[in-house]
């Protein structure tokens, strides 16, 4: 998969003010770590997340998508009236139909003209939604799209909190299946990705490599409920399972884009946690490469994660200019896995 004519135009992120400290958790569920003698601190030890974002109560995930895209137009070049294409591309909708792009649509007064829909694809959404998008600008279909994602992990904390205060049958072994629910954060974004003709010094979308192993789909599950979602994950299995993907994937990249080990300047993985980065980086034999990372104080914003990193990385000046080139290295339960290269 090679992209000729695709940049990123513009991009912002919008966080909520309130912090949730992996400390204040535990500290919720005191109860349940007496009982079953867990030490404290063990949240953060095993994952590396020091905190993530909550939103307030009732926060619909198109407002999160509004509020990332209203910020991305006050400094994009492209008026709203001009975009083609919308795609809510998060985990996190309002409702199962119709699509939650027609409420962004609506509350920021696109054209009629310009296509919606909703891609999903658990944590990949974001990055898939990139490629359905950068093949239709590079087919003449369209010159621009919008892809928002508005995630809200909320719900799935609150929920996971009480289901381990209430349910009599959590033990040391199946608390484990939840444990994935409490590194999950909250994030919006939104890109503008254009025609090269309308942007030509932007960030260029070389291409990459895309691989599924749905094989693997049962191990991390969600159960369809957009506003109080359970989800369950055997998140040691869907590591291994993860990182033979990876493997095979930037292969598959290295051979796209004529890339080595050695091309890219910088970095990016999912932001799921210490032991995912660590072993990622180990098994793709990247280790020697820069690195930026927002899970520490984000946690893992679903499918936010990646792009928020890459605009948090691009604030700062000491980690990346103008030329460098990066890897994107995308996963998503199920399992999928899309790594793009970008030359910023």
């Amino acid at each position: 998969m090679k992209f000729n004519n695709i940049v990123i135009e513009s991009f912002a992120y919008s966080l909520s003010d309130e912090i949730m400290s992996s400390d204040r958790i535990e500290k919720r569920l005191a109860p349940i770590y007496k009982k079953l003698k867990l030490p404290e601190g063990r949240l953060e030890l095993m994952t590396g997340i020091i905190a993530r974002r909550v939103w307030p109560l009732g926060t619909k995930p198109s407002d999160l998508s509004t509020q990332a895209a209203e910020k991305l137009f006050l400094k994009s070049k492209i008026k709203k009236e001009d975009v083609d294409l919308l795609i809510h591309a998060s985990v996190c909708r309002d409702f199962l139909e119709p699509a939650t792009a027609s409420v962004v649509h609506a509350n920021l007064g696109l054209s009629r003209k310009a296509m919606i829909f909703d891609l999903s694809n658990a944590c990949l959404g974001v990055i898939n939604a990139i490629v359905v998008a950068g093949n239709m600008i590079e087919n003449g279909q369209i010159k621009s799209a919008l892809i928002v994602s508005g995630e809200n992990g909320g719900p799935l904390l609150e929920n996971t909190i009480s289901e381990l205060l209430n349910n009599p049958k959590i033990d040391r072994k199946n608390i484990k299946k939840y444990i994935a629910n409490l590194t999950i954060g909250s994030a919006a974004t939104a890109l503008l990705i254009t025609h090269k003709n309308l942007s030509p010094d932007s960030p260029r979308i070389l291409g990459g490599a895309v691989e599924t192993d749905s094989s693997a789909n049962h191990l991390c599950r969600g159960d369809g409920n957009t506003h109080s979602l359970v989800m369950e994950t055997d998140s040691e299995e869907l590591l291994k399972y993860g990182v033979n993907l990876a493997k095979s994937t930037w292969q598959g990249l290295l051979h796209e884009l004529g890339w080595s080990n050695d091309t890219p300047d910088l970095v990016l993985t999912h932001q799921v946690g210490t032991a995912h980065e660590k072993l990622s980086l180990e098994s793709l034999e990247l280790t020697h490469k820069k690195t930026y990372k927002t899970y520490p104080f984000l946690g893992n914003t679903g499918s936010s994660a990646l792009p928020i990193t890459l605009m948090m990385a691009a604030e700062d000046p000491n980690v990346l200019k103008k030329g460098d080139s990066i890897a994107l290295l995308g996963i998503g339960s199920g399992l999928s896995s899309i790594m793009l290269g970008v030359q910023w």
